[in-house]
């Protein structure tokens, strides 16, 4: 059994709860969805989590078959975390649960956002009738991850690693970089105020940030609001292409 308390109850909904309900165990799970990860990595990745809480998860996430340790070949020589082929069956429940609580009013698009997060909402929140006919290949650096996201033929990857000869290279934390894709923050003008750092082809990140969407809010009326640093905002607020001297 994955935690001390049980539901004792024969649903799957609630024998799932007793594999992944405590507190963090999902988050944890969200965090290797990309690959392996270092103790060090997770704990900074989740700032919220106590060191004997994340010690505790990782323990009860192994004991249900959900992940298991490995120790990386020299001269690395480190001890890394990694789901099981079982627990990445997760990933589609914990992108619907996502696109069902985005629709909150109460959702907070100014709290912390790891790099993983966002990478993983990309994969989330594709919208293919916003890529038709589009052909793009980016490599993004959040925070310390390296990715790749290629568009092509109306479907979307987006997975750990450098790509190979990109079109384009971006550079930025993960909040900005959810800004551009989700608060409709003009990416020309983010990287020329120095938030995210660009090689190549701007417009051709541009076609592949433009490719997502948002789920209708539940009250139409509340729209989750996500913030610029206050530096930017004079730039956010000009004409879409503008920049202000």
């Amino acid at each position: 059994m994955a935690t001390k308390r049980s539901y004792q109850d024969a649903c799957g909904i609630a024998h799932g709860l007793d594999l992944v309900g405590e507190r963090w165990a999902l988050l944890v799970v969200r965090e290797l969805l990309l690959g392996p990860k270092r103790y060090g990595q997770l704990r900074a990745d989740l700032p919220g989590i106590g060191t004997n809480v994340l010690a505790q998860r990782l323990s009860e996430l192994e004991a249900s078959r959900l992940l298991r340790k490995r120790r990386l070949p020299p001269p690395t020589s480190a001890t890394v975390y990694e789901l099981t082929e079982w627990a990445y069956e997760l990933e589609p429940v914990l992108r619907a649960l996502g696109r069902w609580a985005v629709r909150s009013p109460d959702h907070d698009a100014a709290a912390y956002l790891s790099a993983t997060s966002f990478l993983l909402s990309l994969r989330t929140n594709f919208d293919p009738a916003r890529a038709e006919g589009v052909r793009a290949r980016v490599e993004l650096r959040v925070g310390a991850e390296v990715a790749r996201a290629v568009l092509e033929d109306g479907k979307l990857l987006v997975e750990r690693g450098p790509q190979e000869a990109p079109d384009a290279v971006l550079t930025g934390p993960p909040e900005i970089l959810a800004g551009v894709v989700y608060g409709g923050h003009d990416l020309g003008a983010t990287v020329a105020a120095g938030h995210i750092q660009a090689e190549g082809d701007l417009a051709a990140a541009g076609r592949i940030l433009g490719a997502f969407s948002l789920p209708t809010p539940v009250d139409p009326a509340v729209r989750t609001a996500y913030p610029v640093p206050s530096r930017a905002r004079s730039w956010i607020d000009a004409e879409p292409g503008s920049v202000p001297k």
